[in-house]
């Protein structure tokens, strides 16, 4: 399905992405890991076409990715939706039509600005939003809303567009883990059910052994390991992160287990008593 061939990113003298080469022959979902400044968001940008690649080729079901201009650029990026850690939302604006704004790329300018959406849209938001769990959420403000909520509000925007892949820039990097929970079950539900591809950059090694069926980890803009979660071994990730033998995966845990560890739970029982 996909096919990422020497994939290269420069900005001036600097390499952000380095012949990066892999394929994907099935749906599946995929988590990219690797320190800040390996490369990961860089590539998520060229594939949605945010970026344009230095050199390398990208397809994606036969269509070359990287030499798709004008209309047909914009089409990709409506089967290539983009989730970001920032959630992107309009926050005065109320959920269901931030929303809706995932079919801008097929709807008129007048009706975008009037918020004229037709009723089968509508209701179709309403849906997906059921389907998260956030539907109560329709009429308020995006604002209002918490950041896990406000993160499944944009992961229902990105539905309405209907995609084929939907890429996700450290969804859960802002989120306690509890919505960090909610938020990657969502992403897992999303693949399973409806069979759509999903790469997901993640920060923590324990939510990419959890929720993914591939692990790619990249160092300084190239691939320094591709497998399944069970091969992701501390080694290995002391390598992708170029750690020493200090490093400790606790330290960034999501995991709900983690949350009462003896040290917190010692800072909570303190804060009681004042």
């Amino acid at each position: 399905m996909l096919v990422v061939e020497d994939l290269t990113k420069t900005f001036g003298a600097n390499t952000a992405v380095d012949r990066v080469s892999f394929t994907v022959e099935k749906p599946m979902m995929i988590g990219i890991i690797g320190r800040s400044g390996a490369g990961k968001s860089t590539f998520l940008r060229m594939m949605n076409r945010l970026t344009d690649a230095t050199s390398g080729q990208l397809s994606f079901e036969g269509r070359d990715v990287l030499g798709l201009t004008g209309r047909a650029r914009r089409e990709w990026q409506s089967d290539c939706a983009m989730i970001f850690q920032q959630f992107n939302l309009v926050p005065r604006m109320d959920v269901v039509s931030n929303v809706l704004h995932g079919t801008l790329g097929r709807s008129s300018t007048l009706a975008t600005m009037f918020n004229l959406f037709p009723k089968d849209d509508i209701h179709r938001a309403i849906d997906i939003l059921e389907r998260l769990g956030i539907a109560d959420h329709a009429p308020k403000r995006a604002e209002a809303l918490s950041g896990g909520q406000q993160q499944r509000v944009a992961i229902a925007r990105a539905l309405m567009q209907d995609p084929k892949i939907i890429l996700a820039d450290e969804p859960i990097a802002s989120l306690d883990p509890m919505n960090a929970q909610t938020v990657m079950e969502a992403l897992r539900r999303i693949f399973e059910e409806d069979g759509r591809m999903v790469i997901a950059n993640l920060h923590t090694l324990d939510t990419a052994r959890r929720y993914c069926d591939r692990v790619i980890g990249m160092r300084d803009g190239r691939i320094v390991f591709d497998g399944s979660p069970d091969q992701l071994t501390t080694g290995v990730a002391r390598d992708i992160y170029g750690a020493g033998a200090d490093f400790s995966e606790a330290a960034t845990s999501t995991s709900i287990d983690a949350i009462e560890t003896p040290a917190l739970r010692a800072i909570h029982e303190a804060e009681a008593i004042v």
